[in-house]
């Protein structure tokens, strides 16, 4: 059986590694924001080329602290792809604001800059944008856009540590970049965390107020905050983890051009753009047969996910919020998309062997 992903596998390579420093963080005695945590800010800043790092318990807090940080008034208007996961749209909600869905291009998957001046109104303050799949927004135009309407930037980066357009990395576009370091991204914690970048004196000084029950001294409470610290043993596994994050990117661009070589031109992939790096967090195809595609590669032994399989607009618990709103290009996505193995622990043979089974399914199906 080919797995999806085998998280085991992943971190097999780092396991005596984690096991030796595991010793040294229990006789330590600092558990909470102590020494591994300003270590791994330090390193992760530098190598995202931001000026500050601050790391938070996970992906949601470091959206809904980013957003926090920016002082906006009580349901301000915020620009998001409607096609993102729900993390995003709820981090919004959580830090008191007003959620615009703005439809994605159906080639890259990302926000559609061209749509994003229609939906501005004098409550719009940010534009939350969201490095889908681990492929960057088309930043330039976007911060065009923002600087011509006086808006803030915020990326979403859960899925896209270390993808680059000229050069310049994930998370240092916009006014502050959120990041998850959830188990199975590119740069993977053994639990929740998340960080936010910067190259703002004053977010960062507040956002490690805010991380921190609203306090810097214990006991004095400035703002009103959260406790969402990035835990000292994830800071330390992530540590160790970031020194390979560019040869786990490598390794998954390999394993990326074996399906853009290989697989039958009628499976619909990711857009490959000039000066654009991408990481491929996920590796996705679209095909109007996506879910017979979906069984019978199980049935012949590979595994596979859908991200995601209901748009925002249609979930349960937002149809107050986007009742009657349709997003066409978003559900197009939705209902053909299929995420394909691609992981760090993947080999190039197990990629030809999906890619074998997927171009059989064609042969078989093609007049169906």
């Amino acid at each position: 059986m080919i797995e999806y992903e085998n998280l085991r596998l992943v971190n097999q390579q780092f396991e005596q590694e984690f096991k030796s420093i595991f010793d040294s963080f229990l006789t330590s005695g600092q558990y909470i924001l102590g020494e591994q945590i300003q270590n791994f800010e330090t390193e992760f800043a530098n190598y995202c080329g931001s000026k500050y790092c601050v790391g938070v318990a996970n992906g949601l807090d470091a959206l809904v602290l980013a957003l926090k940080v920016l002082d906006l008034p009580p349901n301000s208007e915020v620009i998001v792809p409607s096609n993102t996961y729900i993390a995003t749209i709820l981090s919004i909600i959580n830090a008191g604001l007003k959620p615009v869905l703005v439809e994605p291009k159906i080639d890259t998957y990302n926000i559609d800059y061209n749509k994003i001046e229609e939906k501005i109104t004098t409550k719009t303050r940010v534009i939350l944008v969201v490095h889908l799949y681990g492929k960057l927004c088309e930043m330039q135009q976007i911060q065009e856009i923002a600087l011509n309407h006086n808006l803030k930037i915020i990326e979403d980066v859960a899925q896209a540590h270390g993808a680059t357009y000229k050069n310049q990395k994930a998370g240092t576009f916009g006014d502050l970049g959120a990041f998850s370091f959830y188990p199975t991204k590119n740069l993977g914690a053994l639990g929740d965390a998340g960080a936010i970048t910067t190259d703002n004196t004053h977010y960062a000084e507040k956002l490690k107020y805010l991380r921190n029950y609203g306090s810097e001294k214990k006991y004095h409470n400035r703002y009103l905050g959260l406790n969402s610290r990035l835990d000292e043993l994830q800071a330390t596994f992530l540590g160790i983890k970031l020194r390979k994050l560019d040869e786990i990117n490598s390794h998954k661009q390999k394993l990326a051009k074996l399906y853009f070589d290989h697989l039958d031109h009628s499976f619909i992939k990711p857009v490959i753009q000039e000066n654009f790096t991408d990481v491929f967090h996920i590796f996705n195809i679209r095909h109007q047969k996506r879910d017979a595609l979906r069984a019978y590669l199980l049935e012949n032994r590979v595994k596979t996910e859908i991200h995601y399989p209901i748009p925002p607009h249609r979930q349960g618990g937002y149809q107050y919020l986007f009742k009657n709103q349709h997003f066409p290009i978003s559900e197009t996505i939705h209902n053909t998309t299929l995420s394909l193995p691609i992981s760090s622990c993947h080999s190039e043979k197990d990629i030809e062997q999906v890619v074998g089974v997927m171009n059989k399914f064609i042969t078989k199906f093609q007049f169906l």
